[in-house]
């Protein structure tokens, strides 16, 4: 009983709670104070902020029931711009008065429980006001749940329905309780947001919240007092932030806090008055959008006279264009694109009409309609295109832009829907293109902000599509389709199936790209529908009946689509039975390279595809880039949770041998969205028909006939349809479609035609030339806006947030040309009076270009704006004044221009960051603050900034070294200054070059302020000043420079040039002197003595030393104290020599391991024995060991058995090596009996890499000693008292078949100076080749040298690239330090192994090693690091033997090039042979056959429609070893056979002579001749490269344009090794056997020697199928015996069979072949091969 009362007086308890929920009191007037303040800044403070405050005081009261009434008095808004809280807040008396206006009147609303309802408003009053009622109510929005105290709910709010928390603490004892709630503004249903320009940015719903870079939330704090009647709200206090993280940082945050205050001031026992006005219903508390959609984040403009005010900005951008004023160009631009959103259509036609004729404002007028995007700009462009007031070009220019920047609205869309039907657009093909890609892009973005689509939209795209289908209109389909993928709405999925042959049979008559564009057209669909797309995408990509290409699109956008694990691993499944390997091919390599992806988004779909992958087989990944391939390159930041991925799709068609599609495309993900940024893709098809010759009548040829009725006898088979030649090419920006261009045959037919007939090109270039003489003038400029993003959310207190990007870009051409050509063209002119013509260039051309970028975060409506504001500027000039004269006769070529006069902004790239304040009652009072305080900036001190590094004594050596022509006029320095203030952290530093010889002073000038002392992050850094510029500034000298010259003369008058520019002014000079002389002066002028008096000097130096050295080594790089690559103690030597310090120890014997490591020894200055040459040479090889040891080589003579001791050593040796330990040997020391050039005067004691340098020997060292120069070029700077200074290059080549060499000198016209730079190339031979730069005083101070060599490593054919520097300037050392920290990091992104090994210092080495035609293995030793990989992928074969690739290289050096890339070619040919019973095909597949004898088997023919060529073979009864062949080309008819063992020729049935070549007198070519033991037949015309017969062996190479067009045993040239066996009829044989003989040509077997017929067989024995006895008929007919004749010799071969019920009526025993019949089983029958018709029965 006790109990009972407990639990009685706990339920009474309970039941007593107070009601916690407001309530106003009728008759009574509630006055509260409030305060609304939004403040915009960086996190953390210490930088600028920006924002707004409105106090006023708030009357509340009930009037009847649920109706409130509430008015605003006395508001007060006050701006804040400055550093927090230091600086007050400033009033803003006219705006204020502009807000009260609309407080005037009072508000009603519904409150009932807590909730506000509808809330009602004067009429006219201002959404922004009401909207600041909405976040004056917001705070009274509460949610009492009367059971629990802490709980959850969805509540209303301004930001919308979002998930709130509450929490009460109840003070009963006090009559008070504290509700708190919060919200997380990110978690919200039916949110308060508007995105403008976002629609091609598309969100990831499945990403975490982790990976968002906007967060925000909101809280609430109550404080209540009960009364008799309920409770009473005493005050509220609202916090909401709002923080946005650029780069994804936890500190680096620009941040929005709004705050809320809500104090009850009194409480009247007074009614409150009931609004006078009508009210209107404006809904409840959700945020509504309308004035601030108006206003740009630019300046505010007060609206008064629209078209007054366009008028006056289009008259100010012309004249800020006019003095280059580009960042006030761009503002005004931006202004007018928004007077423009205003205007109505009749004040834009005044405007028009105003301005039109006047270019340049018209050009400014239509950018600016084209941005606005509004209905009536819109409707603008519509009637001045339907009246064609525009022309062709500005249309195409004006369309695209204004589709894209129109706003979507039924009112847009209609206007939109008659372009389509517009005359004056359907007339122009590229405009009606335009159109209908941009009217679909209208369709997709309005379907992204509307709830429903109507299909009235989608109607002229569908009936578009259905009108070109049914009248085979290619061009039409692919428009519609394209269209219809732009829009990417669902309802057009049905549309676009019934072009897809697997969904509708009669799409089968359409073209193979109308296939892929239907697929194409459903990728953005699958967007809004992945289930459904995804499963007819599925069935395209499983349809093998489909084209490859086809179905790898069908691949790409299937797994765009994100597919599950299973619907990935059932592609892979697929793949293992797939035939085509270009589709297993590319599905595999799509599959790994999203495997290995790091995307956020891509994550389930790359752990599907690894899976997948595993399912595979590994020879996918070995296939050859004949193969359909994807090339992935992308990274992903998880810090900053930004990447980007470059796609490049390669698909290869069975007909071609390079890619006939190729998709390139680069995506970025940013926080939790993609953007498709850019696509473009290229389609060819059949463009080698192009480059055939097209006038041999091929079909009227016996061959066309021929094979025609053998097509008949073989059964089912059908030529190739054709294919008309066509490039197809389109192009997407942020993944809409917005080109395409698809050239057919008639336009390329028409092109060719054009380039190749002289009746046409001839009027076209004298036309080209009279327009230039006539002199082009004029200014181009082109204006427009390239970004629009707005994402605006409401605040709580009622006022706009927006985060918004614009971009502005303006470029301009100022240009004047005029070209004049003596003798003048005449009407029927020859090429060659172009190349005998002079022609000058006179040219003033000023290009610019401006690009500014404004980002804004804060408040934005059409009254004020608060916030930060982000300005960046790019922009770059230049002007280009020069005179060129240019002779093609005398090879000649002037170029004159002016120094520079004046200072030149190159290039320059500023940012800074602002908060800014504005208000439309004060325009011209805007509040601008920097972001950082100001402070003392030290300024930058006039001396010039030395780097520590480098030491005094670089300094003096650096002075002395320059060239007296740089010291004068050239100065290199930098300034640079650090600082930390208030104003934040202070960077600046400028670089200067100054050439005074040439006029100029270019320096490039860095600074910095940047907020980064307070937190480091990237925002942080990037917010500030920051500001880079190139500056070209005029250099003051003594004597002004008059002109700038550049002069190029090649050919035997180089010399001469050079001497006339240094004896300028001098009247002694005899033009006519002779040749010794002209060498004499040419070499006194360039210093080549000086260069080579000291190599002399080092030369005889060197004698000394070694005794024993005898030969003269006379190369100019070579010498032995400065050999590139010779031993470390001639290193040393040199550097005596030269005044310079030694290497240390370590590094001599870095050198040393190094030589010993490739096969050289190294003479010490202690150490002259010798050693016989071909004694050393093999006991280095023999001897080496991996380790490196310094042990000396034993100097016996293995010469004996040099072979086998070396190769056995060699192997063993190496045999467990890592690749990196092997060692490289090189091809001239493989052989110790190889004999060298001069090889007598090498001496016994050089080291190995100086005996393969001393091959040029014989060389002279100054090839001017023997060789006029090839090219001379000056550079020179005239002064006005006619006194020259500048730089002259003079060029020296030497080409000879074995040997080439190429020298180039560069120095100062000046004669004082002794600054040069020496540069000499050479090959030693086909296995060697050697580099050198040298500059410095007479070439002296600083060297790179190069080796390239070729040889063995690991024992494969390898090449050998070394790169040493024994001293570089510092910068260089620096610049090379730094990309070395690269280094590491990028080989380890591409695969590469990477080992920490020292090596030689100061020296690169390279090896390549070809392992295979298709691989190869990589070593890259640098000074500290190895990196190494094995097995890289060729994209081309290389042609590669077991020997050496020495072996394969031709003899003559300049010849390598060609020959290697003829090579490779012919590797790409396809070739056929057929051996004894081995047989070969195109792809290379190998098979044994025994050839029926006496039966014609077709080996190879044309199967498309030309029919050019039928090779076919049978053998012999007599040998089973000999093999004859038929060919039949054209009118020919050409037999080779063997009688009496000798090989015959048999033309057209006559005997051909065997010892004349036979040449066909057709139109197309024809040649016959004896090569080796047998026959050549080569017919290029016909695709027959060589056809090669000696009765034994038959090899057939065809053109690579062949490819997919050839069928026979030989098969297609289509790389399906799959599909190898193809039958005539497609039917793919079960084995070998039965695919050879399925190509025998039937005869009449009375008549013909072949006795084979084909037949349907039947298994005899009784057959159980599907539980019932059945009769099986095989599909396709075997080899019988004819009737009469009875099989000698039979084999089994595998037959697919058709089973019928037994009782069942159908006989086919007298078919031949069964149609359309499924195949149920596979079993083995005979074939007959051959008969004996003792018992044949033929008619007399």
């Amino acid at each position: 009983m006790k109990g009972l009362v407990l639990a009685l007086l706990v339920v009474l308890a309970g039941g007593q709670k107070r009601d916690l929920e407001p309530v106003f009191r009728a008759g009574q007037t509630y006055h509260y104070s409030y305060e609304g303040l939004v403040l915009q800044g960086l996190r953390g403070g210490g930088a600028a902020v920006a924002g707004v405050r409105l106090r006023c005081r708030l009357e509340v009261g009930r009037l009847a029931r649920a109706d409130h009434a509430l008015r605003i008095q006395s508001p007060k808004l006050e701006e804040y711009n400055g550093f927090w809280p230091r600086d007050p807040f400033t009033p803003a008396s006219k705006l204020t008065e502009t807000i009260a206006s609309c407080f005037t009147q009072a508000f009603k609303f519904e409150y009932s429980e807590g909730r506000v309802g509808s809330i009602y408003a004067p009429e006219g009053c201002p959404i922004m006001c009401i909207n600041i009622v909405r976040g004056i109510l917001n705070m009274m929005q509460i949610t009492i749940k009367k059971s629990q105290n802490v709980y959850e709910s969805q509540e209303a709010g301004i930001e919308g329905i979002c998930q709130t928390r509450y929490v009460i603490q109840d003070d009963s004892k006090n009559n008070r309780a504290t509700v708190s709630k919060s919200k997380d503004l990110t978690d919200c249903q039916d949110k308060a947001v508007k995105n403008i320009g976002m629609a091609y940015i598309r969100p990831c719903p499945t990403c975490p919240l982790k990976v968002r870079n906007i967060r925000s939330t909101v809280m609430f704090t109550y404080k209540m007092k009960y009364d008799d009647s309920g409770a009473l709200m005493t005050s509220a206090v609202s916090e909401q932030m709002y923080q946005i993280a650029p780069f994804n940082e936890p500190d680096g945050v620009a941040v929005m806090e709004a705050r809320q205050e809500l104090a009850l001031v009194d409480i009247k026992s007074t009614p409150i008055s009931p609004p006078e006005a009508q009210l209107h219903n404006h809904g409840n508390l959700h945020y509504h959008f309308s004035g601030e959609l108006v206003q740009m984040p630019i300046h505010l403009i007060k609206i008064k006279n629209p078209e007054l005010q366009l008028t006056e900005i289009l008259r100010q951008l012309v004249q800020y264009n006019e003095e280059g004023s580009s960042k006030e160009a761009s503002t005004k631009f931006l202004q007018m694109i928004q007077l423009f959103r205003l205007v109505t259509l009749d004040q834009i036609e005044s405007l028009w009409a105003q301005f039109a004729n006047e270019p340049p404002y018209r050009h400014w007028f239509l950018s600016a309609i084209c941005a606005a995007g509004a209905t009536d700009t819109f409707k603008f462009l519509k009637q001045k295109i339907h009246h064609e007031k525009l022309n062709i070009w500005e249309a195409a220019v004006t369309l695209p832009l204004a589709f894209h920047f129109v706003t979507p609205n039924e009112q847009t869309l209609e206007i939109a829907s008659t372009f389509l039907t517009c005359p004056q657009i359907q007339k122009a093909p590229m405009l009606r293109i335009l159109v209908y890609l941009g009217y679909g892009c209208m369709v997709n973005k309005y379907s992204a902000q509307a709830s429903f689509l109507p299909n009235e939209l989608l109607q002229p795209l569908h009936d578009l599509a259905t009108e070109a289908a049914s009248k085979g209109h290619a061009e039409d389909m692919a428009l519609a389709l394209k269209a219809i993928g732009n829009a990417g709405e669902p309802a057009s999925i049905k549309r676009i199936l019934k072009f897809l042959p697997t969904f509708s049979p009669a799409a089968a008559a359409f073209p193979n790209r109308i296939h892929a564009d239907a697929v194409l057209a459903l990728r953005k669909i699958a967007r809004k529908d992945p289930a459904k797309v995804r499963e007819s995408l599925l069935q395209i990509f499983m349809d093998n009946s489909l084209a490859p290409n086809v179905r790898m699109v069908a691949c790409v956008v299937l797994l765009e689509t994100k597919p599950a694990l299973p619907t990935v691993t059932a592609m892979a499944s697929s793949l293992l039975k797939e035939t085509s390997l270009q589709v297993a091919s590319f599905t595999y390599s799509h599959m790994k390279a999203l495997a290995v992806g790091r995307i956020p988004q891509l994550y389930n779909l790359s752990a599907a595809c690894n899976i997948a992958i595993k399912l595979l087989s590994p020879r996918l990944d070995r296939l050859s880039y004949r193969y359909s391939k994807v090339i992935h390159v992308g990274g992903y930041s998880s810090q900053y949770e930004a990447g980007a991925i470059w796609r490049v799709y390669l698909m290869n068609s069975p007909g071609t041998v390079f890619p006939s599609d190729i998709i390139t495309k680069v995506r970025g993900y940013y926080a939790n969205t993609a953007t498709d940024i850019v696509e473009v893709a290229l389609r060819s098809q059949s463009l080698t028909n192009i480059i055939r010759k097209h006038n041999i009548p091929f079909t009227e040829y016996d061959t066309y006939k021929t094979l025609k009725e053998l097509g008949k006898t073989l059964l089912g088979w059908k030529e190739l349809p054709p294919e008309d030649p066509l490039v197809s090419a389109y192009v997407k920006i942020l993944g809409q479609e917005i080109a395409f261009v698809d050239i057919g045959k008639d336009v390329i037919q028409q092109a060719v035609t054009s380039l190749t007939e002289s009746s046409n090109w001839q009027p076209v270039v004298t036309k080209v030339m009279d327009e230039a003489r006539r002199g082009v003038s004029g200014r181009w400029i082109l204006p427009g806006m390239v970004a629009e993003l707005r994402h605006i959310i409401p605040t709580a207190v009622g006022l706009p947030l927006e985060f918004s990007l614009c971009g502005v870009t303006l470029a301009q051409t100022a240009a004047t040309v005029d070209t004049q050509m003596s003798p003048p063209l005449s009407g029927n002119f020859r090429p060659s009076q172009l190349l005998e013509a002079n022609m000058e260039v006179h040219a003033d051309i000023k290009p610019k270009v401006y690009f500014h970028v404004i980002a804004m975060m804060g408040i934005n409506t059409q009254y004020f704006q608060n916030g930060l504001e982000f300005h960046a500027e790019f922009s770059a000039n230049t002007t280009m004044k020069f005179d060129a004269r240019i002779n093609l006769k005398e090879k000649s070529f002037k170029l004159e221009t002016t120094p520079c006069h004046q200072e030149v902004e190159l290039a320059a790239a500023r940012s800074e960051v602002y908060a800014i304040s504005r208000n439309v009652e004060a325009a011209d009072s805007e509040k601008r603050t920097h972001i950082l305080p100001k402070g003392e900036v030290p300024s930058i001190p006039e001396q010039r900034f030395q780097s520590s590094e480098i030491s005094a004594t670089d300094r003096c050596e650096k002075q002395r070294n320059i060239p007296s022509v740089i010291s004068k006029g050239y100065q290199q320095g930098s300034e640079e200054e650090h600082h930390r203030s208030v104003g934040g952290r202070f960077y600046a530093r400028t670089f200067c070059s100054k050439l005074a010889s040439l006029g100029c002073y270019a320096c490039l000038s860095l600074k910095s302020r940047d907020s980064a002392f307070l937190r480091n992050t990237y925002l942080h850094k990037l917010v500030g000043e920051h500001e880079a510029k190139i500056v070209l500034k005029p250099v003051h000298t003594d004597a002004d420079i008059d002109k700038i010259q550049l002069e190029i003369q090649a050919g035997s008058t180089a010399a001469s040039k050079i001497i006339d520019v240094v004896s300028s002014g001098s009247k002694e000079e005899d033009a006519s002197s002779p040749y010794e002389d002209i060498q004499a002066k040419l070499k006194k002028i360039l210093g080549i003595e000086k260069v080579f008096k000291v190599a002399n000097k080092t030369r005889h130096h060197k004698k000394r030393v070694h005794s024993k050295d005898k030969t003269e080594v006379t190369h100019l790089w070579i010498e032995p104290s400065a050999a590139p690559f010779s031993s470390s103690s001639s290193s040393s030597t040199a550097s005596s020599v030269d005044g310079k310090e030694p290497r240390n120890e370590q590094e001599k014997n870095a050198a040393r391991q190094s030589g010993r490591k490739h096969g050289s020894r190294s003479s010490s200055k202690g150490n002259d024995s010798s050693r016989s040459t071909s004694g050393s040479a093999s006991t280095k090889i023999c001897s080496s060991s991996s380790s490196s040891s310094s042990s000396s080589r034993s100097g016996e003579d293995h010469s004996a058995d040099k072979h086998c001791s070396r190769d056995s050593a060699y192997s063993n040796l190496q045999a467990n090596l890592a690749i990196y330990q092997f060692w490289f040997k090189p091809t001239d020391e493989q052989d110790p009996e190889r004999k060298v050039l001069n090889s007598s005067s090498s001496s016994s004691s050089s080291s190995a890499s100086d005996e393969g340098i001393s091959r040029a020997i014989s060389q002279p060292k100054f090839l001017g000693d023997i060789k006029p120069p090839t090219l001379a070029v000056v550079l020179r700077a005239i002064q006005k008292d006619e006194h020259q200074a500048g730089f002259q290059l003079v060029l020296y080549t030497d080409i000879q078949p074995m040997r080439s060499r190429i020298q180039m000198f560069v120095s100062s016209i000046a004669g004082s100076s002794r600054w040069k730079l020496c540069a000499d190339a050479s090959v030693i031979n086909s296995q060697k080749a050697l580099g050198s730069l040298k500059w410095g005083q007479d070439c002296r101070e600083y060297k790179i040298a190069t080796k390239i060599a070729t040889g063995q490593f690991a024992s494969h054919p390898a090449v050998q690239m070394k790169l040493k520097w024994p001293k570089v300037p510092s910068r260089i050392r620096r610049a090379a330090r730094w990309f070395y920290t690269f280094v590491p990091g990028a080989a380890y992104m591409l695969g590469y192994s990477q080992r920490q090994q020292r090596s030689p210092s100061r020296q690169a080495t390279m090896v390549i090693a070809l392992t295979s035609p298709r691989t190869c293995d990589v070593v890259l030793k640098l000074p500290d690091l190895t990196i190494y990989d094995r097995a890289i992928r060729l994209p081309l074969p290389f042609p590669s033997s077991p020997s050496t690739l020495a072996s394969t290289l031709p003899s003559s050096d300049w010849n390598f090039i060609s020959q290697a890339a003829f090579s490779i070619i012919e590797n790409l040919k396809a070739r056929c042979s057929v051996s004894q019973n081995m047989i070969t095909t195109f792809n290379g597949v190998e098979f044994n056959y025994s050839m029926s004898a006496n039966c014609y088997h077709v080996l190879a023919q044309d199967c498309s429609p030309e029919l050019k060529f039928l090779v076919m073979m049978k053998r012999p009864e007599e040998s089973a070893d000999l093999i004859a062949i038929n060919v039949r080309l054209a009118s020919h008819e050409i037999d080779m056979y063997v009688s009496n063992g000798l090989i015959q020729l048999k033309i057209n049935g006559v005997q051909a002579p065997m010892d004349v070549p036979y040449t066909s007198n057709s139109d197309a070519s024809l040649l016959i001749s004896s090569e080796k033991k047998g026959l050549s037949l080569k017919a290029p015309d016909y695709g027959i490269d060589k056809l090669y017969y000696d009765g034994h062996i038959l090899e057939i190479h065809i053109a690579f344009w062949m490819a997919g067009k050839t069928c026979g045993i030989c098969g297609k040239y289509d790389g399906e090794k799959e599909r190898e066996y193809q039958m005539p009829s497609g039917y793919l044989a079960k084995d070998a056997a039965s695919f050879a003989q399925s190509w025998i040509v039937s005869e009449d077997p009375c008549a013909g020697a072949c006795k084979l017929q084909r037949k349907l067989v039947k298994i005899e024995k009784p057959v159980g199928f599907e539980n019932k006895a059945s009769k099986c008929y095989s599909v396709e007919p075997v080899l019988h015996c004819t009737e009469g004749c009875l099989a000698t010799k039979i084999v089994p071969v595998s037959v697919g069979f058709h089973c019928v019920p037994a009782d069942s009526a159908l006989n086919v025993e007298e078919q031949t072949k069964l149609d359309q019949k499924s195949e149920d089983l596979v079993s083995t029958v005979y074939a007959h091969t051959a008969c004996s018709c003792k018992q044949q029965s033929c008619p007399a």
